[in-house]
């Protein structure tokens, strides 16, 4: 344990701050599990509401990335990769929807 008081702030202050970059980061990932499983279910069932649901479930997921990226929880790359995952997600199942339109 830290001797010096400021050494004992800093330890509070990053003892804190690791705190909520885990409330962050915890956050994130369960947005992005709740996208995936929305994105899951309107690839097997590809109806106008479950499309607005995966909208919905995406642009929650942005939002809270952006805002960890904002204040610092995550390097920008990261939550760029982040996003980028989310999209491409989506993007393979609709382009798959829609070739299967396509052909028939």
């Amino acid at each position: 344990m830290a001797n010096i008081k400021s050494a004992i702030k800093r330890a509070q202050i990053s003892e804190r701050n690791r705190l909520r970059n885990k409330a962050y980061k915890s956050a994130i990932k369960t947005l992005m599990k709740k996208y995936f499983a929305a994105v899951e279910q309107y690839a097997t069932n590809p109806t106008p509401e479950m499309m607005a649901q995966v909208q919905t479930r995406m642009a929650e997921a942005f939002s809270k990335i952006d805002k960890a990226v904002k204040r610092g929880v995550l390097h920008r790359n990261n939550g760029a990769r982040k996003k980028s995952r989310l999209t491409r997600a989506l993007k393979a199942y609709t382009s798959a929807s829609a070739n299967a339109a396509a052909t028939t």
